[in-house]
C-alpha cells in the first residue's frame, strides 16, 4: 500500500524530529524552511527534562545529543541574593524516566539536521498558501499536492492561521532575555539554578559545559515591547554570579512570551505540532519536550493507521490531556512565583521538592 505523501512546513526542532521519525518508518517526506540554513536555530540554550530525553531515544538521536549535552543532576531555587529556598536531585523528580540534559538549541538542531540529511530539506522556500485539498503553493510559483500538510512553523504559524483559524496566541504578561555566557570563574555554578526576585523577576542559569552557561531572565510586563534602557538594570539587585554573567548579556535574545489558546491541532489533511500547536509559558521547561513528543507520537500514529485522517484524530486525542496538564501546571507555577515574596519563599522552603514532584508526575508515563 502506498504511504501518504507528507509536507512538513518548518525545519525547527519539531519539524526535524518528525522528519527523522517518519523517514525511519518509510514515509516520503518533503520539508521546507523559509529561513536560510545559516542561522536557522534561534534562541540560546535548552533544558531537556527526562521525558524529552526519553523521546530523543525513541527518535534515535539520544546518544548523539548526550555527547554534546551536559547532565543536569540538581535543581536549586534561591532568592535574588542567592539564599537557598529549595534544592533536590532531579532523579527524585523523574525516577526511572531517565536523565535530564542541557544543550544549546543550535547543537540540538544540528544533531537532528545531520540525522535527517539534506535530501528532503529545502531552505529559503516559503509557502504562500495551503488549500483544503492539500494543494500547496510556494512563493516561487511552484505548487504540489500532498496527502498531509504538517505545520511545524512555530508560534506564528502560517499553517495555523490559514487552515485552523481560532484565536492568536495570548500574551502571558512576561518578557524574557536569553543568552549564553562564557564562564570558567564560578565553579560553584552548576546544574539548574533559579533565582527569584520580587515582582515576578527570575534569573535562571543552566550549566552547558565547563566553560558555558545558559542564562535566562524574565520579568512581568503589561506590554510586549522591551522597556527602555539597558534591560540588565532590571536585575541590578541580584547577587551571586548574576552581575558577572550580565556583563555578557548586552545582545541577549529578547522575546515577549505567549501561550496558545487554540486546542484544535488536527483536521482532514493537516496537523500542527510543537509551538504551532501549543506554545507554553517556559515555567515547566516543557516546550521542547512536548514538541519532541508530538513528533514521535504523530509518526507512530501514522505508521499504525491505514487512513491519514483517522491517525490525525487519534493523535489529537492522545496528546490533548497531556498538553492540558502542562498548561495547567505552568499557570500554577506562574501564579506561585507572583505570591508576596515572604509567602513564596516560605512555600518553596517547605514544599519545593513536593511541588516539583506533583507537577511532573503524570509525565512519567509514555506519551
Amino acid at each position: 500500500m502506498n504511504k501518504p505523501r507528507i509536507l512538513i512546513i518548518g525545519a525547527g526542532i519539531s519539524g526535524l524530529a518528525l522528519t527523522k521519525a517518519l523517514l525511519d518508518r518509510g514515509f516520503p517526506v518533503d520539508v521546507v524552511e523559509r529561513r536560510p540554513a545559516a542561522g536557522q536555530a534561534l534562541g540560546a540554550g535548552l533544558y531537556l527534562p527526562a521525558n524529552a530525553v526519553r523521546t530523543l531515544q525513541g527518535i534515535g538521536v539520544a546518544n548523539e545529543v548526550a555527547e554534546r549535552a551536559e547532565p543536569v543532576t540538581r535543581q536549586l531555587l534561591q532568592d535574588h541574593r542567592g539564599h537557598p529556598l529549595a534544592e533536590f536531585e532531579v532523579n527524585r523528580i523523574w525516577g526511572e524516566v531517565g536523565p535530564c540534559l542541557a544543550i544549546t538549541r543550535a547543537e540540538l538542531h544540528d544533531v537532528l539536521r545531520t540525522a535527517v540529511g539534506d535530501t528532503t530539506l529545502r531552505h529559503d522556500r516559503e509557502v504562500s498558501s495551503v488549500a483544503d485539498n492539500g494543494n500547496v503553493t510556494f512563493t516561487d510559483g511552484a505548487s504540489s499536492t500532498y496527502d498531509l500538510v504538517v505545520g511545524a512553523d512555530g508560534i506564528d504559524s502560517a499553517v495555523r492561521r490559514t487552515l485552523f483559524g481560532g484565536p492568536e496566541p495570548r500574551f502571558l504578561g512576561q518578557l524574557c532575555w536569553r543568552f549564553i555566557a562564557d564562564d570558567t570563574t564560578t565553579p560553584a555554578l552548576t546544574d539548574w539554578t533559579a533565582r527569584l526576585g520580587s515582582k515576578g523577576r527570575t534569573f535562571l542559569t543552566v550549566r552547558l559545559s565547563a566553560d558555558r552557561v545558559y542564562c535566562y531572565a524574565d520579568i512581568n510586563s503589561t506590554v510586549t515591547t522591551a522597556p527602555p534602557g539597558d534591560w540588565r538594570e532590571l536585575f541590578a539587585d541580584f547577587g551571586g554570579p548574576v552581575p558577572h554573567l550580565l556583563e555578557q548579556g548586552a545582545d541577549a535574545y529578547f522575546a515577549a512570551l505567549h501561550e496558545s489558546e487554540n486546542t484544535a491541532w488536527a483536521r482532514p489533511g493537516a496537523v500542527l505540532i510543537g509551538d504551532a500547536a501549543h506554545a507554553f509559558s517556559p515555567s515547566m521547561a516543557q516546550g521542547g519536550a512536548m514538541a519532541l513528543e508530538d513528533a514521535l507520537v504523530l509518526a507512530e500514529t501514522l505508521a499504525t493507521e491505514t487512513d491519514v485522517n483517522t491517525a490525525l484524530t487519534k493523535f489529537q486525542t492522545r496528546r490533548a490531556d497531556r498538553v492540558a496538564w502542562v498548561v495547567t501546571q505552568n499557570h500554577r507555577r506562574d501564579k506561585a512565583r507572583n505570591l508576596p515574596t515572604p509567602l513564596r519563599n516560605l512555600t518553596l522552603r517547605w514544599s519545593g521538592e513536593r511541588l516539583f514532584k506533583a507537577n511532573h508526575a503524570p509525565l512519567h508515563s509514555m506519551p
